[in-house]
């Protein structure tokens, strides 16, 4: 990423690359928990998606130990 405040030189930061694999494993498992097209998932900023994903494994889990539990 360039920095402006730094005449154009280089400054680490943000996303630079992120695995095609982990993506299309976060968009399907957000289209098949929310019927979402994947189209408006990979719109999605990466921060958002992976909010996302983390909260339907959440919500998941926690079904998962109530079932658990119930038996």
């Amino acid at each position: 990423m360039l920095n402006p405040h730094r005449c154009g030189h280089f400054t680490p930061g943000g996303i630079a690359g992120y695995p095609l694999e982990r993506l299309n494993e976060e968009v399907a498992y957000l289209a098949y928990h929310f019927h979402w097209p994947p189209e408006s998932l990979m719109e999605l900023e990466h921060r958002d998606r992976r909010l996302w994903v983390d909260q339907v494994a959440d919500i998941n889990r926690r079904l998962a130990d109530a079932a658990q539990e119930a038996h």
